[in-house]
């Protein structure tokens, strides 16, 4: 498929195909000559290859750290599926760590070629409901956005700040906008006036749209809208008819990303999904390559003469099945094999809690009527249900019969008592599964049938500082995440089997969602409604107050 020679010097070598002009809209027979990392030379009408020259893929949105992968293992993986570069917000680590989670972020991104664009965390901690490891003022978002290795404000979760104003919220767009650098936004089902006023302020993006209406009133206003296909939240199907009419104003995203599903593809499974429906294959291209990088200046080439060399081969365009992919020049992935490296790093962390017992967790009975959070199978968002509650002895328990088990958060950060409450939608039978992975303050949050279950997951995420883990009565399975609780550097291969036993063992508990660890992860996500747990108790989203466990407490 390609040809290295030496041209005055210089590492050199050309490649021929048929390229696919993002920018031109065309497609034509060439031979791309690359010369010291760029594209020198594109000689059309030459070569004889069946194969398809493209642009190399971004993630225009997705947080590394739920991959549960430092920045170099996850980019190890995503070249494999013709993925040369993402913009990534390192909110997770940033509620652990502050801004050394930041640096260790940026630094160990520096040991790849690949093409990384970080942003300053907007929402450090994301609410004041919950315990975070650390604070990141207006004061400190604006050193990061001074650094040219911070491409943006990242998004702007607190909307009800941005709309009546907060005077720290407002100071942070202010820098952004000061330092010419876009502000993400996160406004799920946000609309009329509020939605206006959201984006006069000067937010430019969106990544929670889940039907065409709310995409098509935010685009109206001049947003762009990222198409999302994670591992918990997937839109595409509802949004990607938005092709047909605005492809100008789309991106793609993963958003978050389970190590097991970047194994098998990213953002090249989503652009073959466009493609097979039958999406024009320019629209659907320009969303993965040339919107991106226009949207936040990034240093990506798009396969024109001059431009770094960053490119993908593929076999058949609807497919979109990656043969090899080019970061700078230089050939990272070869036939589904990552030609990059394991990179030695450190493991920083924050984690002060103590191990507890199982009578810490029992819930005395004050009410009939019990508030209970119900997960969806497939989104991040939940309902609010009010459900009898099982009483034993007058204590509240799980009730498996109607899937309605015990949920609990545990604050990582400080000894404290749990906080507790009540889930349907999980479907165990038995045991208990808990994790270190909890958006957005990443305390601890675990799901049982029984407080025996429950205290020893939580307990053994006590003993490994941070990592997920599943209790059941024949045994038990730990994935330790000693990156901040929240990462693995090990080789990411290995660490995605580990999460793919982990994940097969829940389900084989009775669990009954498809990714049962990152839905965990979302019910402590307070800025997405309806109701949902942090380490300080019981949150309505949608009135976005704490709430009692009893709607009708004696």
């Amino acid at each position: 498929m390609e040809n290295y020679s030496e041209q005055e010097g210089r590492e050199a070598f050309s490649i021929e195909g048929n390229i696919v002009d993002v920018v031109g809209r065309r497609i034509y027979k060439g031979i791309v000559h690359v010369v010291n990392g760029r594209i020198a030379q594109i000689e059309e009408g030459a070569g004889v290859s069946p194969y398809f020259i493209l642009p190399g893929l971004i993630d225009a949105h997705v947080h590394v750290e739920s991959s549960m992968l430092v920045p170099s293992e996850f980019a190890r993986l995503a070249v494999v599926h013709g993925t040369i570069g993402a913009v990534s917000d390192p909110h997770e680590i940033a509620n652990v760590l502050g801004l050394a989670g930041v640096d260790f972020m940026l630094e160990n991104a520096a040991t790849t070629p690949f093409r990384f664009s970080f942003g300053a965390p907007s929402c450090v901690p994301a609410t004041c409901f919950e315990t975070a490891g650390a604070n990141l003022t207006p004061e400190l978002v604006n050193e990061l956005l001074q650094r040219k290795e911070i491409g943006y404000l990242a998004e702007m979760m607190n909307y009800p700040g941005v709309v009546h104003e907060n005077p720290m919220v407002m100071k942070m767009i202010a820098y952004a906008q000061k330092a010419g650098k876009p502000v993400d936004g996160h406004a799920p089902g946000l609309s009329g006036s509020l939605l206006e006023k959201y984006v006069s302020a000067g937010i430019s993006t969106d990544h929670e749209c889940s039907t065409i209406e709310e995409a098509l009133e935010k685009i109206a206003l001049g947003m762009k809208i990222l198409i999302r296909e994670g591992s918990a939240a997937r839109n595409a199907e509802a949004l990607l008819p938005l092709l047909a009419t605005h492809p100008n104003a789309l991106m793609f995203c993963s958003d978050d990303m389970h190590p097991d599903q970047l194994v098998k593809g990213h953002v090249n499974l989503v652009a073959a999904n466009a493609l097979q429906k039958g999406y024009d294959l320019f629209d659907v291209l320009r969303c993965a390559t040339l919107n991106p990088k226009a949207h936040y200046n990034l240093p990506n080439g798009l396969l024109q003469p001059g431009d770094p060399a960053d490119f993908i081969v593929v076999e058949d365009l609807k497919a979109m099945n990656v043969k090899q992919t080019f970061i700078n020049g230089k050939l990272v992935a070869h036939n589904g094999v990552t030609l990059l490296q394991t990179q030695q790093c450190s493991s920083p962390n924050a984690f002060s809690a103590q191990a507890i017992s199982p009578s810490m967790l029992q819930v005395e009975a004050k009410g009939s009527k019990m508030r209970v959070i119900q997960a969806i199978d497939g989104e991040i968002v939940t309902r609010s249900l009010l459900m009898k509650p099982l009483v034993e002895d007058g204590m509240v328990v799980a009730d498996c019969i109607r899937d309605v088990l015990k949920l609990v958060s545990l604050n990582r950060y400080n000894s404290s008592r749990p906080a507790i409450a009540f889930i349907n939608g999980f479907g165990l039978q038995q045991g208990a599964i808990a994790s270190t992975v909890a958006h957005d303050s990443h305390n601890m949050i675990a799901v049982g049938t029984h407080d025996d279950y429950i205290a020893r997951a939580i307990n053994l995420l006590v003993n490994n500082k941070g990592g997920i883990v599943a209790v059941a009565p024949n045994g038990e399975k730990v994935l330790p995440l000693p990156v901040a609780g929240l990462m693995s550097a090990s080789d990411g291969y290995l660490v995605a089997a580990s999460y793919q036993e982990m994940d097969a063992f829940a389900k084989q508990m009775g669990c009954t969602l498809k990714a049962p660890f990152m839905t965990l992860s979302f019910m402590s996500l307070l800025v997405i409604p309806e109701l949902k747990l942090s380490d300080q108790g019981l949150f309505d989203g949608q009135i976005f107050q704490p709430v009692s466990l009893f709607a009708d407490a004696r």
